[in-house]
């Protein structure tokens, strides 16, 4: 971890982030220096956490079927290796090392007791609910203004909604990643609330009353098909969804631990950039190989 310009005890926060990002961010808090939070803060969220499993199970099964294992398992390599470039650009570019390489030291470990476990676990939700609570509250309105008003107002048809307009606005900027559909677009915003909610909205999207039955997958791949959505597609998308921006939760998070706008608009930026220049790439070399 030195050798990247991290602390030893950065490894807990991002094995943590392979379950979620929330708690992940929050263990940052284990370093002493601030420079070591903010450089694994902002390589955590490229941890593959559960959230994404989804995602990548329903378009490994559609589009690679006996290799969909070793698909869902790249994506969980892939994340590694980007956090790692990540990191070690990061220590190349600020010619700094982790001061403290220790990873972590053990205290001496007693049962708690009842009252104990019950007041900090309050205090942990309280704090969590009063700060990136509000955040995830703010965002769930507004993505469900976007997803269900319109220029005629509410619409039952989210085709029709100002979230149509807004995917079919973006989707040119994502089409060299081969994610140029306004309704992978959209299913890509509604995914920022949560990252399992991006196949609950291609589902409602397509039309497709339950996608994750074998019949629901097999009419999702043959939409897909018409649209010229290949497998090259398919994994542009598990890694655009991999390393896009993350959850609501998690940016909350992030704000409240770097407690700074600007750096959490930053970092989400980085991330997003980073998203759309690696499934760029990997696009561009299936197409050709492919």
């Amino acid at each position: 971890m030195s050798h990247l310009g991290l602390s030893g005890r950065a490894f807990i926060p991002l094995l943590l982030g392979f379950g979620c990002s929330v708690p992940a961010v929050m263990a940052s808090r284990a370093l002493e220096h601030r420079k070591d939070r903010l450089k694994t803060i902002l390589i955590t969220p490229f941890m593959s956490c559960s959230a994404r499993l989804p995602i990548y199970v329903l378009f490994s099964h559609m589009f690679f079927e006996k290799y969909a294992m070793l698909v869902c398992y790249s994506m969980y390599l892939l994340g590694i290796v980007v956090a790692i470039a990540t990191a070690f650009v990061i220590s190349k570019i600020d010619k700094s090392k982790a001061e403290h390489t220790l990873l972590i030291e053990l205290p001496e470990y007693k049962t708690p007791n009842a009252r104990t476990i019950a007041i900090y676990v309050w205090e942990k939700v309280k704090d969590y609910l009063t700060k990136a609570g509000t955040v995830i509250f703010v965002a769930s309105i507004v993505m469900w203004l976007i997803l269900n008003l319109g220029p005629q107002g509410y619409v039952t048809d989210i085709s029709q909604s100002f979230g149509s307009m807004i995917g079919r606005a973006l989707a040119p900027l994502l089409a060299p990643t081969g994610l140029g559909y306004w309704q992978i677009v959209v299913a890509l915003i509604a995914g920022i609330a949560a990252k399992e909610v991006v196949v609950s909205s291609l589902s409602v999207l397509f039309g497709i009353s339950n996608v994750a039955s074998q019949a629901g997958m097999s009419t999702m791949a043959a939409t897909l098909g018409t649209m010229g959505f290949t497998a090259a597609n398919a994994y542009a998308l598990m890694v655009f969804c991999l390393l896009y921006i993350p959850c609501t939760a998690t940016i909350g998070t992030i704000h409240r631990e770097t407690g700074s706008r600007k750096m959490t608009a930053a970092f989400v930026t980085f991330q997003l950039v980073v998203a759309w220049l690696v499934s760029f790439l990997v696009f561009q070399v299936l197409r050709i190989l492919w």
